[in-house]
């Protein structure tokens, strides 16, 4: 009789996966509404809510470097209702970063990648520094002096720092902001000397004149600024630092939702429309399977964790 109601309770299941969706679901984003994350989060929901056939609802829950929205996600039940947008931070950087996490990346049910954002090195126009060497020679001659900013202490802009700091040998002070936008202020408003930025957020400056990038950190140069040599050409080796996101649920969700969820964002993802309007906004799809996602964030944990550590940070 046991084995008997098992079999039933999986055949429900498994029925009900099928169905799946029959009602409206939530995508739980863990930053402000209209910032870069939540912007992708929309574009791409407007189109995979018509594969889905049912209307996709983002809901913003900002704070505390993504861990609320994580949680969220992480409490949610495992119906395949509730989804959310995990970044490098919510995979990669917090595991390393807090001593305690309200969730397990582990146990999240990855699946699929949504988009990476390059991250490059950009100063003012009015900068006197115009290539990486330019740089490196005046954080030589008085090291701490120069300053970097970012969108906050654990952002992969403080950490693309780190790890140029690390690669390079040198010096240069951390200026931590909340959120990228004010950082950017501040480097256009010449109060820091450089910042590592991320392709969305840097490229309208750069275009109306008020930036200039010195180097990507990718590992060929960007089709949007075919100009900009790499860090790599400019002599920093093994630097390569993305900004990048993806889509994961509560753990256990029922494969056949994860399979048609999965499916459906990479359509929506190599659909040219959507591909055109992320790239016109400095993101890269990142169209990934659930298994090639959750490899491709614990790569990005172990190397991340290394620059982490020997960095000495840690936040509360």
């Amino acid at each position: 009789m046991l084995a008997l109601a098992c079999a039933g309770a999986a055949l429900t299941t498994s029925v009900q996966a099928q169905e799946w969706p029959t009602q409206p679901l939530r995508w739980i984003v863990p930053y402000p509404a209209g910032g870069g994350s939540d912007v992708v989060a929309r574009t791409v929901a407007r189109d995979l809510e018509k594969r889905l056939g049912q209307t996709l609802v983002v809901e913003n829950r900002p704070g505390a470097a993504t861990i609320i929205g994580a949680t969220a996600v992480a409490q949610a039940e495992p119906n395949g209702y509730v989804v959310g947008t995990a970044d490098s931070g919510t995979l990669a950087y917090n595991p390393s970063l807090y001593a305690k996490l309200p969730y397990d990346p582990a146990r999240l049910t990855y699946i699929g990648g949504l988009a990476q954002l390059p991250l490059m090195l950009a100063v003012n126009a009015d900068s006197p520094f115009r290539s990486v060497d330019d740089v490196l020679a005046a954080a030589r001659k008085t090291p701490g002096k120069l300053t970097a900013a970012s969108a906050g202490a654990g952002s992969p802009h403080h950490l693309a720092l780190e790890l140029f700091k690390q690669r390079t040998g040198t010096d240069v002070l951390h200026v931590p902001y909340k959120g990228a936008a004010p950082a950017i202020q501040d480097l256009l408003g010449r109060q820091v000397d450089m910042m590592f930025i991320d392709l969305a957020a840097g490229l309208p400056n750069v275009k109306a004149g008020k930036l200039r990038v010195l180097g990507t950190a990718t590992p060929e140069r960007l089709p949007a600024l075919p100009g900009v040599p790499t860090m790599a050409e400019q002599g920093v080796a093994d630097f390569t630092a993305y900004a990048w996101q993806g889509l994961v649920g509560p753990a256990g969700l029922p494969p056949p939702v994860v399979d048609k969820l999965s499916a459906s964002l990479a359509q929506t993802l190599k659909s040219p429309e959507i591909s055109a309007k992320l790239q016109e906004m400095g993101v890269t799809p990142m169209p990934m399977t659930p298994a090639a996602f959750r490899q491709y964030a614990q790569q990005e944990f172990d190397r991340w964790a290394q620059v982490i550590a020997k960095a000495g940070i840690r936040l509360e």
